[in-house]
């Protein structure tokens, strides 16, 4: 490409370098917000390159993908996936190197030193790989900005790195916290943990840092209160391309309205990974307390998703349903969800009336919305967390039904939104009014009702949510060309 002359204002598309491990084909739940960002970019125009995970390590080590969302990806976005060192994960020692093979313990140590005294997480040899193809690739044509979101946030020193060696400004983007546990709300590491002295050095030159909520950013500017005025809530957002422009009433209203014959049964439906973090015993007492109200006793709750981020996650979480079953006492419910441990079969019964019906992509979720009466947000911590499943469970214009204990990030978002039935907390007597409220909710449902839902869902559209990041990323570039276009670096 042609420059221009400097001191004249170049032409050309500004040019992101976005560091983003997590990125398609992997399943992670943070996959969604960059996915969306580097497609909304290049959009509007922006020369995209992402730095994503190797594909090995996707497939192979965590085995955690979904195939079909790389379709979902534009085309125009420019992939490179720089290698890592899974000295952490080898778990066969025909993996090893030569080495590590002939001096175990020493490169054992090596690693650990690497760990204690250069960067604190097992990702930090695909950050330096992550630098080093980037230097390269802006020798030929420089980047204008960098955007970094972590986990894992080795990205974030790649980040501060970078921008040490060409001044390139960049913004760290929080979709989840280092330091600080979202769980439990506690500090995550102990004081004098070289984490706390690396997030508040990429913190310090970080042109801005971005939270998905008010508390997170504010617990983060409370102990980096030298970068306190540079951070901003950036919400996540559900994305218009998986679902569709507009929803139908539910299927109970539907049968209603046509006078089905007989009783409908109400379908409660859970979309999401499951996780050790979240109430499943009390969703599973609510659930079969409500079965007990005469227009519940037939009612489903399906899963859809996935059992756990990583390999071995299946069996812990199955059994986890199996003593909530064992605990009441049911009968025909707790049955093997899996095989081998590793994955789970599709259509295997977790509790009386409940069941897992395996992962659906996210570009099919739209069937199982349309199908489904009421949702379950079954949501594990609190102030902290936000699901970004939440906003997408909104657009689908359903009721909503909590499990999740009081005070939850989300709480924020649902008050608003006409459909949501909340327990007000983890007992299940109220779990269970809630559901049965909700389902009857449900079958009275009508058109206009569902586009009420969807209303006040639209304003978390991820275009909108995205904007004040596009603006801010739009407003570096503009600066850093100008400063290219004035005759200084490149």
């Amino acid at each position: 490409m042609t420059e221009r002359p400097a001191g004249r204002p170049s032409e050309r598309r500004p040019r992101l370098l976005y560091l983003a491990f997590y990125f398609p084909p992997s399943r992670a739940s943070g996959v969604y917000r960059p996915r969306a960002t580097a497609n909304r970019l290049v959009e509007l125009g922006w020369d995209v390159t992402v730095f994503a995970a190797p594909l090995p390590f996707l497939y192979d080590t965590i085995g955690s993908v979904d195939d079909k969302l790389m379709d979902t990806v534009d085309p125009r976005v420019r992939l490179v996936r720089p290698s890592l060192n899974r000295f952490v994960w080898e778990t066969d020692l025909r993996e090893y190197s030569g080495f590590r093979a002939r001096f175990p313990y020493l490169a054992q140590s090596l690693y650990t030193w690497g760990q204690e005294h250069v960067f604190p997480e097992h990702y930090a040899s695909w950050a330096r790989a992550s630098v080093r193809r980037a230097l390269r690739m802006h020798a030929r044509r420089r980047f204008d900005v960098v955007l970094a979101t972590g986990n894992p946030f080795a990205s974030f020193g790649a980040a501060w790195l970078f921008h040490k060696l060409t001044r390139t400004p960049y913004i760290i983007d929080y979709r989840d916290s280092w330091t600080l546990d979202q769980f439990s709300e506690e500090p995550r590491f102990e004081d004098g943990h070289p984490a706390w002295r690396w997030e508040s050095r990429v913190l310090g030159s970080a042109a801005n840092s971005l939270f998905v909520n008010d508390a997170q950013r504010a617990w983060h500017a409370e102990r980096h209160p030298h970068a306190a005025d540079r951070m901003m809530t950036v919400l996540n957002g559900w994305d218009a391309d998986t679902l569709p422009s507009i929803a139908e009433p539910p299927p109970a209203a539907r049968d209603a309205a046509g006078a089905a014959a007989g009783r409908h049964a109400p379908r409660f439906t859970y979309v999401g990974t499951v996780t050790d973090q979240q109430p499943i015993e009390q969703l599973v007492e609510g659930f079969s307390r409500a079965r007990e109200h005469p227009d519940m006793v037939d009612a489903s709750l399906d899963f859809y998703g996935y059992f756990g981020f990583f390999k071995g996650s299946v069996k812990v979480l199955r059994n986890r349903f199996a003593a909530a079953v064992a605990g009441r006492g049911d009968a025909g419910g707790g049955g093997e969800a899996g095989g081998d441990g590793d994955a789970a079969e599709d259509d295997a019964v977790l509790a009386p009336g409940v069941r897992y019906r395996g992962p659906v992509s996210k570009t099919d979720l739209a069937g199982v919305y349309r199908d489904s009466d009421v949702l379950v947000f079954l949501n594990g911590g609190g102030r902290y967390v936000t699901s970004g499943k939440i906003f997408e469970y909104m657009a689908a214009g359903r009721p909503i039904v909590s499990v999740h204990t009081p005070g939850s990030a989300a709480e924020e978002l649902l008050r608003g939104y006409p459909l949501w039935f909340n327990p007000g907390g983890l007992d299940p007597a109220d779990i269970a009014v809630s559901m049965a409220a909700a389902a009857k909710a449900a079958a009275g449902l009508d058109g206009p009702q569902v586009a009420e839902a969807r209303e006040y869902a639209g304003r978390f559209s991820r275009n909108v949510t995205l904007e004040p990041l596009i603006a801010r990323l739009t407003e570096l570039a503009a600066r850093r060309r100008g400063v290219a276009g004035r005759g200084g670096s490149r």
